[in-house]
């Protein structure tokens, strides 16, 4: 690194090229100047606040007293740029490129090697890089070697990803007169508007307009949904109006000036349980129910009743961003976009704007992941920012950023599960009741569906013949939650295993021996009446059981647990019958349009859009065996609704299962026009064929098109063939738990699932390893926290985990059942995007599974109620000892709504038996005790949640301090 002497111009440097920038904007920082100036997009925004680790860059010093060059990371969102003089700044654009060459971190088959002496500050427990087995079947020897289907290719975009090099809609450079948009959104929870002023911030510097409902020329929304609020608002973040400014900091300044008056409306209603008090439901209750449910709890041994609640969860993807560019004639819009369902995109911005839809095009290159958060919202974004188009006639860019994201858009539905459960000693259930509350917020959106799926799936892989579920979708003034993986499942199916523990623990055998007694067996039908062969169910749990060796594990584990006090390891398998596609024949079809062009390169075109699952590259797998071409001959380029109108969400696992009938269709079509030709050259090559073609006047362009999935329900009847085919799997986890912190480790998961016969086994390993983590948040870490005025509390990777290269298993294996086959789908094969999510739960398990045998060894009852995410905290107070006692004796409460956190603006005084405690902040309050206004202390399993024994505050009161200095540590 070059001397460089001061001066008032700014120097440093990035990937080895001198950067000289003359009027260095104080405010700007090294993230806006490397995407805006440099376009060097690899670099990512993603929270703003230095927690995630998307901006992280390599920055390089020369250190005056060594006199050598330090190198240290930082995150590129915090950094001002004026703070780098002298530096060299090192991006993944200059690690390595699939233009020059890969470095050996890039390419994925080589890692950084870690001294043993630092990998025990990645967590509280001695970290280990995670390993493991993935086994697939191979494909048939007499198999063609340039066909692709069933082998395991690399994702298409891969390298690029690694690399930096792949182009999301974030970092589309900037158009000519591109104007910024950021929103206005409400800061009350239920309200009427008295007024909008805006004056002082169209007075603002380059701030160009502002959007309200007046501007929309069509339809603003839907009655019960608006685009933009009009005379009153649901809940804190909805979208009011937009600011349209020249930059993004002066349409930031312009919406804080932007002031609302509001009169606040009565009831205001955050949690389930108060919706319940209130009767305020969203949809009429969905209920399915088989034999005599009734009869058969009186001919039981043993009847259990308890309760489950399920956290919500944010999808946490990326690229939160919309650029709508209006064209100079006859109103036609390109929209480019982040989304699973461009036509619905298309369709929201046609009624917003009162013009056709032939006269919107909606571009999808790849989303950067979308778990479902992106089939509805960013119609939203998308009619918003065109009608700010349509107005000042301007392409507009609209990027929210983590916070804005996590406050305005919904996720995951909360769950409150309560059940009765009616079994024999032996452990067979002979009559089980459910009946679930889903959170849905302030309007319908997917919730309906939602609460649909969850009890149609509910039973899970269990035969029980006496069976009522019932669900209901709650009104609170929340956001909206919408679709997220698993659709419900993965809460639902939490309370039907939550049973099976809860029947083991009563009949003093294992959950495993319990699962098994009472899964299905032989070709059966569902509660709706659904016939279905359970054999690659029965296969699944056998082999997870068997490579997981879990009996010998599980007597090894109570050998451990017999040394160690104050930690416990558990071991927990499920089982798992995941029905694929949605519920209506219509939403399964789908086309693709394929070109051939007389040099024999083809161009593929579908109806799915690429999340990251790696769906384009399972296309052209399809392609290139139909075919008979080398995937090197083939190029998707992007998802557009003008070559493939009217499609469907790329969601419900089905979106390589129908898009590849429809590319399989039309590359038929064109083989048989080839057909003639090949025939009369059989020695030819594809160009000779492809130019003979063209020569003789045959088109080279065919639509494919697929019908879909008969599928239908009758909820009147209570039956039907709702889903085309079901997925089957097993986990196995093993954990280990610390019952002083509540911190966990996961030793060695397991999971064999049933893919028939995979298009690509790398990528659905893939899909089942990044679903079960995703699940594994879900149940263990990830947590969303409101202030009592409804207000988003978690609103990014700092106050809200999401699971990391430290929360994978030690030991990660996974194994896709051999030799199985369906008839149904294309190449035998099945949708593995969402079934993962719930094989997540049997860490959740195995956790309930340590913590049970510490309660046991302590004398205290082993039931207690379910509530996930199983935190630290949650699983430090149901390891209770004598020191989670104290909260018996001094309970801490006051937060006026469950499960809200406190505003930390209250003094030590509002905080009851802290009065004399000065420096006390409250923190979390447990769901489910209701607050001060109780003088007995809360039950153990409420004690869930609290950051200190003594109650919600940042350090336990001076006497527990006392105490838990005083106690001694029994031996063990």
């Amino acid at each position: 690194m070059p001397h460089l002497s001061r001066s008032d111009e700014l120097v440093f440097f990035v990937n080895g090229r001198k950067v000289l920038e003359r009027n260095a904007d104080l405010e700007v920082t090294l993230l806006t100047f490397l995407r805006k100036n440099l376009r060097l997009t690899g670099t990512k925004y993603a929270c703003g606040r230095g927690g995630c680790g998307a901006c992280t860059v390599m920055v390089s010093k020369h250190d005056p007293v060594s006199r050598k060059i330090r190198h240290f990371s930082v995150t590129a969102c915090l950094v001002p740029i004026c703070s780098l003089y002298g530096a060299a700044v090192t991006t993944v654009e200059g690690v390595g490129s699939i233009k020059t060459r890969l470095h050996p971190v890039q390419d994925g088959r080589h890692f950084p090697e870690i001294s043993d002496r630092f990998l025990s500050a990645l967590e509280d427990f001695p970290a280990t890089v995670p390993q493991g087995v993935q086994r697939y079947q191979s494909v048939d020897s007499h198999q063609a070697l340039q066909d692709p289907v069933g082998r395991p290719i690399m994702h298409l975009s891969g390298l690029k990803h690694a690399t930096g090099e792949a182009i999301f809609c974030d970092d589309i450079p900037m158009v000519d007169k591109e104007l910024l948009m950021a929103l206005v959104t409400s800061t009350r929870a239920h309200a009427k508007i008295i007024s909008v002023d805006l004056s002082k911030a169209l007075e603002l510097p380059g701030v160009v307009d502002v959007i309200t409902a007046e501007d929309i020329p069509g339809t603003n929304g839907a009655e019960d949904d608006k685009l933009l609020a009009v005379d009153k608002v649901l809940c804190v973040g909805q979208i009011v109006c937009a600011v349209v400014a020249e930059t993004e900091a002066q349409a930031k300044r312009a919406v804080e000036e932007t002031k609302i008056a509001y009169e606040d409306l009565e009831p205001v209603i955050f949690t389930i349980e108060d919706a319940i008090k209130h009767s305020s439901f969203l949809c009429p209750e969905k209920k399915l129910e088989q034999g005599n449910v009734e009869k058969a709890f009186e001919e039981v041994d043993q009847i259990v009743e308890g309760e489950v609640h399920v956290g919500g969860q944010e999808h946490i993807y990326g690229n939160t961003g919309v650029l709508v560019i209006p064209k100079t004639e006859d109103k036609e819009l390109d929209i480019y976009v982040s989304t699973q369902d461009p036509a619905h995109v298309q369709k929201t911005v046609s009624s917003t704007l009162n013009i056709p839809i032939n006269r919107i095009t909606c571009h999808v290159k790849r989303v950067g992941g979308g778990f479902g958060g992106k089939v509805g919202r960013p119609a939203v974004l998308g009619a918003i920012a065109a009608v700010g188009a349509n107005k000042t006639g301007y392409p507009i860019r609209l990027v929210l950023d983590r916070e804005d994201d996590m406050l305005i858009t919904g996720g995951r539905h909360p769950l409150f599960g309560k059940y009765k459960v009616g079994f024999m000693n032996s452990g067979r259930i002979r009559a089980l009741d459910i009946e679930c509350f889903i959170n849905g917020g302030c309007t319908l959106d997917d919730s309906e569906l939602v609460t649909e799926f969850l009890i149609l799936k509910m039973e899970n892989a269990y035969k029980i013949r006496n069976l009522r579920f019932r669900g209901r979708a709650c009104m609170t003034n929340l956001p909206s939650n919408t679709a997220f993986r698993g659709f419900g499942f993965p809460q639902g199916t939490l309370v039907t295993e939550s049973c099976i523990t809860a029947v083991a623990a009563k009949c003093g055998l294992l959950p495993e021996k319990v699962r098994e007694k009472n899964m299905y067996k032989t070709v059966d039908k569902t509660i709706y009446k659904q016939a279905f062969n359970p054999e690659p169910l029965i296969r699944c749990w056998n082999e997870c059981l068997d490579k997981s060796s879990f009996h010998s594990r599980r007597m090894q584990v109570a050998e451990f647990n017999k040394k160690n006090y104050w930690r416990k390891r558990g071991l927990a398998v499920v089982p798992m019958k995941f029905s694929v596609g949605f519920a209506a024949t219509s939403f399964h079809q789908a086309a693709a349009l394929v070109h051939i062009y007389t040099d024999g390169s083809v161009l593929v075109t579908h109806g799915g859009n690429e999340l990251g699952q790696g769906i384009h590259t399972k296309m052209l797998q399809v392609a290139s065996r139909e075919l008979k071409v080398p995937m090197s001959h083939m190029h998707i380029c992007e998802t557009s609704t003008a070559t493939v109108p009217n499609t469907i969400a790329t969601a419900a696992s089905i979106g390589s299962d129908v898009n590849g009938r429809a590319v399989q269709n039309a590359c038929q079509i064109l083989l048989k026009r080839l057909e003639p030709i090949i025939k009369k050259n059989p020695e030819g090559t594809w160009e000779d064929w492809i130019e003979a073609a063209f020569e003789q006047r045959i088109s080279l362009s065919a639509t494919g098109y697929f019908r879909g999935y008969e599928a239908f329900m009758d909820w009147e009847k209570g039956e039907g063939d709702p889903f085309p085919y079901y997925v089957y799997g097993a986990a196995s986890s093993e954990v280990e738990v610390d019952c002083l912190t509540g911190a966990h480790k996961k030793i060695r998961t397991d999971i064999v699932m049933d893919a028939c016969c995979s298009l690509n086994p790398a990528i659905d390993i893939g899909q089942i390893e990044g679903s079960f983590t995703q699940g594994m948040g879900l149940y263990t870490t990830e947590e969303l926290k409101y202030f009592p005025e409804g207000v988003l509390y978690s609103r990014g990777p700092d106050d809200y985990k999401i699971p990391t290269i430290t929360d994978v298993p030690e030991e990660f294996n996974v194994s896709l059942l051999p030799s199985s086959q369906t008839p149904l789908t294309i190449y035998s094969s099945k949708g593995l995007g969402e079934s993962g999510m719930f094989l997540g739960s049997s860490v959740f398990f195995a956790i309930a599974d340590a913590v049970a045998t510490a309660r046991r060894e302590r004398d205290i009852a082993e039931d207690f109620t379910v509530r996930s995410p199983a935190t630290p905290e949650r699983v430090r107070m149901a390891c209770a000892d004598r020191f989670t006692e104290m909260q018996h004796r001094r309970p801490c409460i006051s937060a006026k709504s469950p499960g809200m956190l406190l505003p930390l603006r209250l003094t030590p005084t509002d905080c009851p038996g802290h009065a004399s405690d000065a420096g006390h902040l409250p923190r979390s309050v447990p769901l489910g005790w209701p607050g001060p206004e109780s003088s007995s202390p809360p039950p153990q399993e409420l004690l869930l949640g609290l950051v200190w024994p003594g109650g919600p505050c940042l350090a336990p009161p001076s006497s527990t301090r006392d105490a838990v200095t005083a106690e001694s540590t029994p031996k063990a």
